[in-house]
């Protein structure tokens, strides 16, 4: 009985504790079997997805990029040529050291890590999603293979019983001749 219980359990935590405590376990298993548990992890995720996450992601594909780091390699190139060769020393609009450049990357940094990690956790979310529905189908399939493997043991019973009855009904056909 402690194995029903089990399965009851289970069943119940993959049909989102519908109340079922008066099926018995063929009626239960009928159930789980018809019941789809896998979702579409992506969609579900896009759903809720807010504009400010569609931004952030998008942020973070394109500064993820290797046109972005070219891009901004360019950009760094062309603020120090421009700044040391094109203008002199006093039309520099940021001489070296480049502190405005300096000002500027660190600004640019503070701003693309939490955006980087706003995207970083939404993902690590639906990781853990795809996680717990994996986990919810593999014991679906765990347990319609066990309901199977039950039927195949009743069916073998069956089959034997069948041999069996056959043999006899053979051996008495046999004496009477």
């Amino acid at each position: 009985m402690g194995q029903v219980r089990t399965k009851k359990e289970i069943v119940k935590m993959l049909l989102k504790n519908k109340e079922l405590e008066n099926e018995d376990e063929s009626q239960l298993m009928e159930i789980l079997f018809n019941e789809p548990i896998a979702i579409d992890v992506d969609k579900q995720a896009e759903e809720n997805e807010t504009w400010k996450d569609k931004l952030a992601d998008e942020i973070t594909e394109k500064a993820g990029s290797w046109g972005f780091i070219i891009g901004f390699v360019v950009f760094l190139l062309a603020w120090m040529g421009i700044n040391l060769i094109i203008l002199n020393e006093e039309e520099a609009f940021d001489p070296y050291p480049f502190i405005l450049l300096n000002l500027f990357l660190s600004c640019v940094a503070a701003l693309q890590a939490p955006i980087i990690m706003m995207s970083q956790n939404r993902a690590a979310k639906k990781d853990t999603l795809r996680g717990k529905n994996d986990y919810k189908t593999d014991l679906k399939s765990e347990l319609i293979l066990e309901e199977l493997h039950d039927q195949m043991s009743k069916i073998q019973a069956n089959q034997n019983k069948i041999l069996r009855m056959l043999e006899s009904e053979k051996d008495k056909y046999y004496y009477e001749e």
